[in-house]
């Protein structure tokens, strides 16, 4: 544990709140909190270069005066500059003091985005450096942080520098060998280097070491707790039944062979000696619930419990409702629950006695079901959708409730299989990469911010065919430095240009659980038309209404993301379309989104992703949401992956439990990391 924020000169409570908004809560927090991209300060270039859309700085003299004027509340500041290939107009917001600072005449550095307003350039929002300050700061990389609102990136580069003044030093964990072999930085260096890297070459650096140690740690947690599970017995003999092959018959549709393969492999691992752990790998819309429904029946059939452990109370409570219709269907009378956070104490009270008394047989929930009130009768099988939500250390500490169940983890994520086997070590991988007959191929598009118009008349015919749509925008809020749009002030321009009838709502992370499930039933009842959200719909919510799915700024995600967001449209029998809009040029850009375009094969994505990335892309395009680590990404370091991953090899085969002395502090540090790692590890 780090010391209190409060230690560092600056910070009073509010400020401290603030941090704690982003995850902050001390010292530790702080020094972990790695910028997310870097500004690099480049040589001036002339006006004349300047392109829209990029963020270059120019060395010029201002020609004109400095004019404040007030549009909305916002005080709006313009200048001209000019230097010897031509002249620019310059804009700033709620900046009046420059008035005075910015004589007509006078030599400044001016570094800002390029944009095009009124058919010409600007230069809008500016930093202003007089030449000499420039010049210290010329080819060096400043961090730039993510930010909440209150909270500037200036603050917490001026509290990591205080806080990286007075920091003693670390002792090395890594085996000296490991280090050598891999070209590892020392600890102390590389957590000082990612905040504040001299070039490019030390960022590598830095980053290298950090993210190693990340991958490092989680293999190793895997590892050990394969090591006990292989161990186990299964503690609950289970027999093949007809219930599960009268099911299959009687389903409205045919399952697919990799279905099959998948439901036998899972069938053959239920009634086996061992205990069984499995992963099964599915696109987006490939009908992993079936199969994991199946094999709850199996479970309950034989007389044991079965769980279903989803990331959201939306997933959870879609999964139940699923449950209860299939069983209804198919004239089952299995009892069934459902458990999350927003249950009431009193629900909950009578749920826990459903499951300890072992009335209740299959058990739907959130992260509810792991806490320590909840007690299982006889659990034979548990679930978990979209893993790579859970923590290892949750995942285990489902396994250490009276014997240990069978474990089943779904994920659409689609990993290549050589990745796939270093991340889920503990597991068995079934893949299923047939997608339902019965399903339309969705049509893409990758179009830029010229299109939005077209773009908004077309979802306005599918909402008048009764249809419905979903908006994803990169930021909850308008954030300083971030050229993005954001779910916030889109909705409210969206409410200005389609008709009042079109009923229109934002949803983001921030809000509490009870308000984003409102709005999940309302979107799937069709009461809301458009749903301009963040990132947090692409788990596994079924909407089959809804047939377009348009992101804004696409270039801000990873492959992989953007192709689990495409998979929330194209979910009924309906045609559906998905609309990239990319807003900028960049030809890199461009060929990573005409992926997607050619392909609905989140396997054949993830692979091609893969193999067009490199150490440039290491910013901005992070795959959120596919394996939280909080530096690490394994599409981009998947050398490092597999580097990490043969020195835990090794170290584990001499050391399996880390109790040798020369590894004391490798554990120490695996502890550690444990205990601190958003959702029980990195993961």
């Amino acid at each position: 544990m780090g010391e209190s924020l409060q230690t560092l000169k600056g910070v009073g409570e509010k400020t401290e709140k603030l941090f704690q908004k982003l995850g902050i809560y001390d010292t530790d927090d702080l020094l972990h909190y790695y910028p997310r991209n870097y500004d690099a300060f480049e040589t001036p270039v002339d006006i004349a270069d300047l392109e829209e859309g990029t963020v270059k700085s120019v060395s010029a003299a201002v020609c004109s005066g400095v004019y404040v004027s007030s549009v909305k509340g916002k005080q709006i500041i313009t200048a001209t500059i000019q230097d010897s290939s031509g002249k620019i107009n310059v804009i700033w917001f709620n900046m009046p003091y420059l008035r005075t600072v910015l004589k007509k005449g006078s030599v400044f550095v001016f570094r800002g985005r390029i944009i095009h307003k009124q058919s010409r350039l600007q230069l809008e929002h500016p930093e202003v450096f007089t030449p000499a300050a420039y010049e210290e700061i010329l080819h060096s990389l400043q961090p730039v942080y993510g930010l909440t609102g209150g909270l500037s990136n200036k603050t917490v580069t001026k509290m990591v520098q205080q806080l990286l003044q007075n920091l003693p030093m670390y002792n090395e964990f890594l085996p000296e060998e490991v280090r050598e072999r891999y070209q590892l930085a020392d600890i102390n260096y590389a957590l000082r280097t990612i905040h504040f890297p001299h070039n490019m070459e030390e960022l590598l650096l830095s980053r290298k070491r950090l993210v190693f140690d990340e991958f490092l740690f989680f293999i190793l947690s895997v590892q050990m707790l394969k090591e006990k599970t292989e161990e186990t017995p299964n503690c609950f003999p289970i027999s093949k039944t007809w219930t599960t092959e009268q099911i299959i018959e009687s389903l409205p549709y045919s399952l697919t062979n990799a279905q099959l393969n998948t439901w036998h492999e899972i069938e053959r691992d239920m009634s086996g000696q061992a205990l069984m752990s499995r992963l099964i790998q599915g696109d987006v819309g490939s009908g992993k619930t079936i199969i994991a429904f199946l094999a709850m029946i199996l479970a309950c059939e034989n007389g044991y419990q079965a769980a279903l452990m989803a990331p959201t109370e939306v997933l959870a409570r879609q999964h139940y409702e699923g449950f209860l219709k299939l069983q209804d269907e198919q004239g089952l009378h299995f009892s069934v629950v459902l458990l999350t956070g927003s249950n009431t104490a009193k629900e909950k009270r009578e749920i826990y006695s459903q499951i300890a008394s072992g009335e209740a047989s299959i058990i739907i929930g959130t992260h509810a079901l792991i806490q320590e009130k909840v007690e299982y009768c006889n659990l034979a099988l548990v679930i978990t959708d979209e893993q790579h939500r859970f923590g290892v250390k949750q995942r285990e500490a489902l396994t250490t409730r009276g014997n240990p169940p069978n474990i089943l983890v779904m994920s659409a994520t689609p990993i290549p299989r050589t990745l796939a086997i270093i991340l889920y070590g503990d597991l068995n991988i079934s893949v299923i990469d047939e997608l339902p007959a019965r399903r339309l191929p969705i049509k893409n598009c990758i179009v830029d911010t010229s299109y939005r118009p077209k773009a908004y008349s077309f979802i306005q015919k599918q909402i008048q065919e009764g249809h419905q749509a979903y908006i994803i925008c990169p930021m909850v809020e308008e954030s300083e430095g971030l050229e993005a749009e954001n779910v916030l002030d889109y909705t409210k321009k969206l409410k200005g240009i389609f008709p009042s009838e079109i009923q229109i709502t934002s949803l983001h992370g921030k809000m509490k659980a009870k308000e984003k499930n409102l709005i999940m039933e309302k979107f799937a009842a069709n009461e809301i038309q458009i749903l301009v959200s963040t990132t947090v719909i692409e788990v596994g919510v079924n909407v089959p209404n809804a047939t377009v799915m348009m992101v804004e700024n696409a270039e801000r995600f990873g492959l992989a993301q953007l192709h689990q967001l495409r998979g929330r449209v194209g979910r009924g029998e309906h045609q559906s379309y998905c609309i990239f809009i990319q807003s900028s040029k960049e030809e890199t850009t461009s060929k990573r989104l005409e992926i997607l375009n050619k392909s609905n094969d989140g396997f054949f994505i993830a692979g091609e992703d893969l193999k067009l990335r490199g150490p440039g892309d290491l910013f901005g395009i992070r795959q959120s949401g596919v394996m939280e680590f909080r530096i690490g990404d394994i599409y981009n370091d998947s050398e490092i992956l597999k580097s990490a991953s043969e020195a835990a090899a090794e170290i584990l085969s001499l050391d399996p439990d880390l109790s040798l002395e020369q590894h004391a502090l490798l554990k120490k540090q695996l502890l550690k990391c444990q205990k601190n790692a958003p959702g029980g590890f990195g993961l």
